[in-house]
């Protein structure tokens, strides 16, 4: 391998660094297994501490200090592509990978015909930010076929030109352009950050008052389906703004970011953006719009449904027996809101399974 370590002009990292470079080597050493508290560019205690554990596993001179064996060793590991992503540097990736001009271009020509993109890549020869968009949106085409595809659409003159680096080069081509894909927003995102459906979860006091009435209705005999109690506010960002953008309330381009939610809205198209975030607001099954801050984020609230057959003759706070008909279901029984109420659970009625501490 004779990759150009030079080209990539990657810094001594220390405590009190900052910025995209320790955000790409915090993701490295998170990925690794090293203990992170917090992917957010700035190098103290923690991330030194995690730099020393891996010169240790690696048999590095400890220092805490990211200097060139460190680097050295990271790149054997692949660190070039977290250099890539985390700073968008694909173009210092692609030098260090000994591409030239021409076979930039000749890759931002191969990738406009294996990705069938629209409109095409200007074929430069600068790996700019379109192009990353371009590689992302043709491994998304083309997923586990795009290495084979790439490697037969590059031309020979490409191929002679990288020899014996060819292999390496598109194995980390590839990478870097599943990585990018994997970032972008989609109804994957679904499976990140996800809601508990614990009551246990809850704010005290709000908790007890929760089951309390959660046992009143097991002694009546109710069914009880919870579907969401805490909210992570990661989750409530990813629904918050994919909604926004799915209702062009907002461009993919101008959503802010949000510590240790490694997603990318915009993709190579705006309509590709909107299209994702459609999908999200799908798989989330959003029925209102989501707020960054809700009762939900905050521990105090709990979507459920209630349902019972026949009469559920269930106690109220106060120890009164109420009997409860039709319909059947805590979606719109009104006299069991009532029962609810007065253990301090407060159903919205505007919201089918919705109960909080205020009704809001």
């Amino acid at each position: 391998m004779s990759f150009k370590l030079q080209a990539l002009q990657l810094p001594t990292l220390q405590k009190k660094s900052e910025g995209l470079i320790v955000t790409a080597w915090q993701k490295f050493l998170l990925d690794y297994d090293f203990s992170i508290a917090a992917v957010d560019g700035d190098f103290g205690n923690i991330t030194d501490q995690a730099t020393r554990d891996y010169q240790t596993t690696n048999a590095l001179t400890v220092t805490g200090i990211v200097d060139t064996a460190t680097y050295k060793k990271a790149l054997e590991q692949g660190f070039a592509i977290y250099f890539a992503i985390y700073t968008d540097a694909g173009k210092k990736l692609l030098t260090y990978l000994n591409f030239g001009e021409n076979e930039v271009k000749d890759l931002q020509k191969s990738l406009t015909v294996i990705g069938r993109l629209n409109p095409p890549l200007v074929a430069d020869g600068d790996f700019g930010p379109n192009s990353t968009k371009g590689l992302a949106e043709t491994y998304k085409i083309r997923d586990i076929n795009f290495r084979a595809e790439l490697a037969q659409q590059l031309s020979n003159t490409t191929k002679t030109k990288l020899g014996i680096d060819l292999e390496l080069a598109l194995d980390n081509i590839t990478e870097y352009a599943k990585r990018l894909r994997q970032r972008l927003s989609g109804k994957a995102w679904v499976n990140f950050f996800p809601d508990s459906d614990l009551i246990d979860d809850l704010a005290s006091p709000f908790r007890q008052k929760v089951q309390a009435f959660e046992q009143a209705l097991k002694n009546a005999g109710a069914n009880i389906d919870i579907s969401s109690v805490f909210r992570p506010s990661e989750r409530a960002y990813l629904m918050h703004y994919a909604f926004r953008i799915s209702n062009n309330e907002i461009a993919a381009k101008d959503v802010p970011p949000m510590p240790n939610v490694d997603i990318n809205w915009l993709h190579y198209t705006n309509a590709g953006s909107i299209q994702a975030a459609k999908e999200m607001v799908s798989a989330y099954n959003i029925a209102f719009r989501p707020v960054l801050t809700s009762r939900h984020t905050q521990r105090l609230a709990i979507d459920w449904e209630i349902t019972w057959s026949g009469t559920l003759n269930i106690k109220n706070a106060s120890g009164t027996t109420v009997s409860i008909n039709q319909p059947r279901t805590s979606y719109e029984n009104s006299t069991l809101w009532q029962v609810g109420r007065s253990y301090g659970v407060i159903k919205l009625s505007s919201d089918r399974p919705h109960w909080s501490n205020d009704g809001h």
